[in-house]
């Protein structure tokens, strides 16, 4: 049966990936524990293991196909064992070990993804890391992955695989194959001929597909032309083995909504308000001043994937573009111009604009992604400064192995040319902050996970 193609923007963030910028992104779930018994690290590494398992899509790596040329596919991993992708780590600063197994590339040649059980100081809660790459699953799926290594997860029945997904074929499946591409050793789709009626019908579509990307690319290019934010959150380009910090902050969820209800807008608006009003605190600890144009912030967008689309179980991803008031002494003003910045992005959609630059993937041919991705790697600097996610997540208690989950930090990737990626997740009324960061620009990471608190105690106080 045939293997199923990666979407289009998967197969850009597949080749994206570079050992000194790897595409994955992750979650660092803090667990207690149990009072009656120790922490097994090795035990809980061999009960994630059985439960990985049981995911399909954990047992499929990325493959080359010869249809499509420059093209990919999941496709079963024959040698697949989870023993390969899950581990037991021991040291004492938990955060530390983060930082450095997200900055280590994963094995291209296996499926992509890692669980690490991190145990720290003996009276410490444990952490458990989940790296996934980015062409495996954006921030929803990967929540979904991540929930099926929980009790929770692993008492429902496993999600059935996809049709193309590591099942074995039918009996008689593979007479449904033309012959000319039945090749053995080669991952080929059945293409049926298209019907020419449907093609007619379809050109409107493409006219307008094609007249978004153009009016994407243009805004883009123009984006690119404006001036670039602090000289503080840029990194030099690494060839490899780049350090990272990671760093945390805990926000009162109840905090928040008490200056969204006085100050309007949404809970969104005063995350991003409060990202701003940290920036701004933290350089003025690092003797920068914070006047003058405030950085770009790319907030990820998550859209359905339209049936029939190539690739169409994969990310679908598009975006805003938000300049952050950082020069803005007065918090509320900062808020305020936040807002009207979100508030343009969103009467504007998530289809046009810089922002959209994801979905330009899909107008790409997939050899063209090949050549393409180090040149976008390189260039993503011009477009914007520091990524600002907001992570979904399940708001109901989970535990593993009977340990109660406590906190839940997510992770996004950092990009070539950028010292700091945020992302933040909602869980049991604290929204959580993961901090990554390149070491060597932003080696102060703590400060600012810091000044965030400080940000949003800035905001209560104008508040009243």
């Amino acid at each position: 049966m045939a293997d199923e193609h990666l979407s289009p923007l998967d197969l850009a963030f597949w080749n994206l990936d570079s050992p000194g910028h790897p595409m994955h992104l992750g979650a660092v779930a803090v667990f207690d524990r149990d009072p009656e018994r120790p922490v097994d690290a090795d035990g809980l590494a061999a009960l994630l293991t059985a439960r990985a398992e049981a995911v399909p899509r954990m047992r499929q790596r990325v493959k080359d196909v010869w249809y499509g040329v420059g093209g990919a596919a999941w496709a079963a991993d024959e040698h697949f064992d989870a023993r390969h992708h899950v581990h037991a780590v021991r040291r004492t600063d938990a955060w530390a070990a983060v930082a450095e197994l997200m900055a280590r590339p994963m094995d291209r040649h296996r499926p992509p993804w890692e669980v690490y059980v991190i145990e720290g100081a003996p009276d410490a809660p444990f952490r458990i890391l989940v790296k996934l790459h980015h062409a495996l699953a954006d921030g929803l799926r990967a929540v979904e992955f991540g929930a099926a290594l929980l009790d929770q997860g692993a008492r429902m029945p496993a999600p059935s695989a996809p049709a193309s997904a590591n099942a074995a074929p039918r009996k008689g499946a593979e007479a449904a194959v033309p012959a000319q591409v039945r090749t053995p050793g080669l991952h080929l789709p059945a293409l049926p001929l298209p019907d020419p009626r449907q093609v007619v019908a379809s050109l409107p579509d493409r006219v307008r597909e094609a007249g978004r990307a153009l009016g994407i690319g243009s805004a883009v290019l123009r984006a690119s032309l404006d001036p670039g934010g602090p000289a503080a959150l840029g990194a030099a380009w690494t060839p490899g083995g780049a350090e990272r910090r990671f760093a945390t902050a805990s926000l009162d969820v109840d905090d928040l909504h008490r200056v969204r209800k006085t100050s309007g807008g949404t809970v969104n608006d005063v995350v991003m308000a409060v990202v701003a009003g940290a920036l701004r605190r933290w350089m003025e600890a690092r003797g920068d001043d914070p006047a003058g144009p405030g950085p770009r912030a790319l907030i990820p967008v998550a859209r359905r994937r339209r049936r029939g689309v190539r690739g169409g179980r994969g990310n679908r991803i598009s975006g805003y573009l938000l300049r952050l008031p950082v020069g803005e002494p007065d918090p509320l003003a900062r808020l305020r111009d936040v807002r009207a910045g979100m508030d343009r992005n969103k009467d504007a959609g998530p289809d046009t604009g810089p922002g959209a630059v994801a979905l330009l993937a899909d107008s790409v041919p997939p050899l063209a992604h090949r050549f393409a991705a180090p040149l976008l790697a390189a260039s993503a600097r011009l477009l914007f400064d520091v990524l600002v996610t907001n992570v979904p997540m399940l708001d109901v208690p989970l535990t593993l192995d009977g340990c109660r989950m406590t906190e839940l930090y997510p992770i996004a990737p950092l990009a070539r040319g950028q010292s700091l990626a945020v992302a933040c997740s909602t869980y049991r009324r604290r929204v959580h902050i993961g901090l990554l960061a390149d070491a060597e620009s932003l080696p102060d990471a703590d400060t600012l996970a810091a000044a965030l608190h400080g940000a949003l105690a800035e905001l209560l106080d104008a508040c009243g």
